[in-house]
């Protein structure tokens, strides 16, 4: 489908009427001027050479040259049917333990960074495959779609953190259903889980789930996280050692018998993590004993580009019309050499709108080296961005901005570039630049979910849901925006019934504590009278503590563990 990359400058066809009126007054002013002469005789005589055929041939050639510049200035392109890439691939659904155990640091830094450190080295072992994510504790989450964009998987990756579930615990069956249902469940091929874990808790479903899966085709493989021999948490929030409820110091320790069967039960590989590359290699090679299909996929979006057959054709017709003479029997040249008279004296108007249409022509060839230096520069920074040299990746894309701030691929891919370096507030900038500039409805819905990506990596929940809403009013077929718009909700009202419930729990014990608080009553009480009821009043205290320790002892939804 063809399309115009800058389709504003389309606005220029609008000089055309004046062009056409401009032509209309030069045939009247003609007419006005030989009335004036009276003569008709001498009109003849003057005017005999002179063609009104060529004269508008001329102003035809004129107006076609200024409307070709003008459709190739806005950059007439189509996209290129050859950007559909075939390879052979396979679904990879990976399980992410987040739960508070994950911060042991039996393994440095801690559980969770190296594992995230082993499935990005996963995510680039397999550049041909569909990834997708889920975080689990004591729920599970989809974190992200199955996708073949591994920029935003790594994206995904980095904001799995124990803030992301807000039930703890481990539970390894609810984690292993929801990656099914994350697939293309009319196959029964081409699927495999990857689970990592310390499995701390013993999910006595995991099992009976797995040999769900297996029956169904998919292949759980799971990575043991941890030490047999255990270590402490630190949490996060105050840096202080884990203690339970009855004061003793946590240690959380390796599980490998329960990931040992879910792989076993799952026709899949076990392995304890030791070194990130030889995990990742054992698992890529398991994972090519899996069928692979054929899968097509669209690249980046590439164009054919036809600005240049219009700027050519206007120059063309240009030079056609220079070399055009508007009398008959006489050349361009020799008309050079010849005195102007009355008639041709208003040839300084065409050749002022010709120099005109010149440097009009001119400044779209300056335009066209300016885009593809554009081009090239962003070319560069994309493959720097690629190596990971991401500093380099940021000085080609705002070189590429200042040749063409107008420009939102730059812009796009600025804001990605700076993400990923860890400059989240100026991503957001570039992004809403890439929004500012872009034309196209998919190009605004791509910086939208972007948007959206980096501010829910920072827990702006509000601003991330308004970014997901303007990404699928640009494209309501956008699935993962879709997907991520409602994790977001969900994680909205998880704070606010939060909230809710810490305040509900304090009300009701103020209002205890406001009642039992003893009204002053002055000069009416003797000292031992007074110590007497503070005594009372702290025994009051301390029952009340004893019951509201014995309900929470017997409530049966406070979970054994909260790490």
């Amino acid at each position: 489908m063809l399309q115009f990359q800058h389709a504003y400058y389309l606005l220029a066809l609008v000089v055309i009427p004046l062009m056409v009126a401009l032509y209309m007054l030069a045939l009247r002013w003609k007419k006005k001027t030989i009335k004036k002469i009276g003569d008709d005789q001498l009109v003849k005589q003057l005017i005999n050479n002179y063609s009104p055929k060529k004269y508008f041939t001329k102003f035809l050639l004129l107006l076609m040259a200024f409307s070709f510049a003008a459709i190739g200035w806005a950059g007439l392109r189509k996209p290129d049917g050859s950007s559909n890439i075939k390879h052979t691939g396979i679904d990879v659904m990976i399980a992410l333990d987040v739960s508070k155990s994950m911060l042991a640091k039996d393994i440095q830094p801690n559980r969770l960074e190296r594992a995230r450190q082993l499935i990005s080295k996963i995510i680039d072992k397999l550049p041909d495959d569909r990834i997708g994510m889920v975080v689990f504790a004591g729920r599970a989450y989809l974190q992200m779609p199955l996708t073949t964009d591994h920029s935003a998987a790594k994206m995904y990756l980095s904001s799995a953190t124990p803030d992301v579930v807000p039930t703890q615990g481990t539970v390894i069956g609810d984690a292993l259903k929801m990656c099914f249902n994350a697939f293309n469940n009319k196959e029964k091929k081409y699927k495999t889980i990857i689970l990592i874990s310390d499995g701390e808790d013993h999910d006595e479903a995991a099992i009976k789930v797995t040999r769900a899966l297996a029956d169904e085709g998919v292949m759980v493989n799971t990575v043991g996280i941890g030490s047999p021999g255990g270590s402490t948490i630190i949490e996060p929030a105050t840096g202080e050692t884990k203690k339970d409820a009855a004061g003793a110091v946590v240690i959380t320790r390796l599980n490998e018998d329960i990931l040992k069967n879910v792989a076993a039960s799952g026709n899949g590989l076990y392995q304890l993590f030791t070194n990130t590359n030889e995990v990742a290699d054992k698992l890529e090679g398991q994972l090519k004993s899996i069928d692979q299909r054929l899968v097509t996929e669209n690249a980046s979006a590439t164009y054919l580009y036809f600005y240049q057959w219009f700027i050519g054709a206007a120059l063309l017709l240009l030079l056609v019309e220079f070399f055009m003479s508007e009398k008959t029997g006489k050349t361009r040249f020799q008309r050079f050499f010849l005195k102007k008279n009355i008639f041709n004296s208003n040839a300084v108007k065409p050749n002022l709108n010709k120099a005109l249409l010149l440097a009009f022509c001119c400044s779209i060839s300056a335009a066209t080296i300016f885009a593809q230096k554009e081009n090239t520069l962003i070319k560069k920074g994309n493959e720097a961005y690629n190596n990971k040299q991401l500093d380099i990746a940021i000085d080609q894309y705002k070189k590429a901005i200042e040749l063409n701030p107008s420009g939102n691929k730059a812009s796009f891919n600025l804001g990605n570039a700076l993400y990923k370096n860890g400059n989240t507030e100026d991503a957001v900038k570039a992004y809403e630049s890439a929004i500012a500039n872009s034309q196209q409805a998919m190009d605004k819905s791509k910086a939208w979910y972007n948007t959206g990506v980096v501010l829910q990596n920072k827990n702006k929940l509000p601003e991330c849901i308004d970014a997901y809403k303007n990404a699928l009013k640009q494209d309501p077929s956008d699935e993962d925006a879709r997907l991520n718009l409602q994790q977001a909700i969900q994680k909205q009202q998880q704070q606010k019934q939060k909230e809710e419930a810490e305040k509900k729990k304090d009300k009701p014990q103020q209002q205890k504590q406001d009642k039992e608080q003893p009204k002053p009553q002055p000069n009416k009480m003797t000292k031992k009278e007074a110590e007497e009821k503070l005594k009372a009043l702290m025994q009051q205290e301390k029952n009340l503590q004893d019951k509201l320790r014995k309900v929470d002892a017997a409530s049966p939804e406070k979970p054994e563990k909260d790490w």
